[in-house]
C-alpha cells in the first residue's frame, strides 16, 4: 500500500491545489530551476535573518531522507542561501529538495547535480554565517505558512503546502479530482469534433 508521500508524488500539483481550494499555493515567483523537477515530502523548516544562511547546514544535518528543506529567507535576492557545495551535502544525505523564498547560486553546477531546487532565482553573492537562523519553527514562504512536518509538493506548475493533519483528506480529494478529470477528457476527446461538440453542448446546457 502506497504511503501518503508516494501518493502525493504521483499527483500533479494542480489536482492537489484543487483539493485544497488553492489556499496553500506558494507564490508562483518561486519556480523550479529545471522543468522536470518533482518533489513530495515533509518540510524541515528554516527561518533566516536577512542575508544569512548558516542555519541551512543545521537543517541538513537534522533532516531525514526524503525530507524537503523549506527556507524562509524573507524574499532576499541579494545573497544566496545555498550554492552547489551545500546542495551536494544535502543530496548526499538524501534530502529530497529545497524550496526557497530567496535565491541560490552556482546554478549551472546545481543543474548538473540534477537536484530539485525551487527558488526566486539566482545571485552571485554568498550568504553570511553570522548566526541567528532557526530550524524547526513555523515559517512563511511565498505567502503561505509552513509548519515542520507539513507536506510540500512541487512540480513545473508550482508548489503546494498540505498541512500534515489534513494529508489523508487532501490526498483522497486530489485523487478523486484526477480520476474525474481523466474521465472528462476521455469523454470529450473520444471521437474528435463530434465528441467535443457533444461535451460542450452538455456543459453549456447546465
Amino acid at each position: 500500500m502506497a504511503t501518503i508521500q508516494e501518493r502525493f508524488f504521483a499527483l500533479p500539483t494542480t489536482a492537489i491545489s484543487d483539493a485544497t481550494g488553492g489556499h496553500t499555493n506558494i507564490d508562483s515567483s518561486i519556480k523550479p530551476l529545471s522543468d522536470h523537477f518533482k518533489i513530495a515530502g515533509r518540510a524541515v523548516t528554516v527561518r533566516l535573518p536577512d542575508g544569512e544562511n548558516g542555519a541551512v547546514l543545521e537543517a541538513i544535518s537534522k533532516a531525514q531522507k526524503g525530507d524537503i528543506l523549506v527556507i524562509d529567507a524573507k524574499g532576499n535576492k541579494n545573497r544566496a542561501v545555498a550554492g552547489d557545495f551545500v546542495i551536494s551535502l544535502a543530496k548526499g544525505l538524501g534530502v529530497q529538495g529545497f524550496v526557497v523564498d530567496g535565491v541560490i547560486r552556482d546554478i549551472a553546477a546545481i543543474r548538473k547535480l540534477d537536484y530539485p531546487v525551487f527558488s526566486l532565482g539566482t545571485t552571485v553573492a554568498a550568504g553570511h554565517k553570522h548566526g541567528g537562523g532557526v530550524v524547526g519553527v513555523p515559517i512563511s514562504v511565498g505567502g503561505v505558512t509552513v509548519h515542520p512536518g507539513d507536506f510540500i509538493i512541487g512540480d513545473i506548475d508550482g508548489v503546494v503546502v498540505v498541512q500534515q493533519e489534513e494529508a489523508e483528506q487532501i490526498a483522497e480529494a486530489a485523487e478523486a479530482k484526477l480520476t474525474k478529470d481523466e474521465a472528462r477528457e476521455k469523454e470529450a476527446l473520444a471521437n474528435g469534433e463530434e465528441s467535443i461538440r457533444a461535451y460542450l453542448a452538455k456543459v453549456l446546457a447546465k
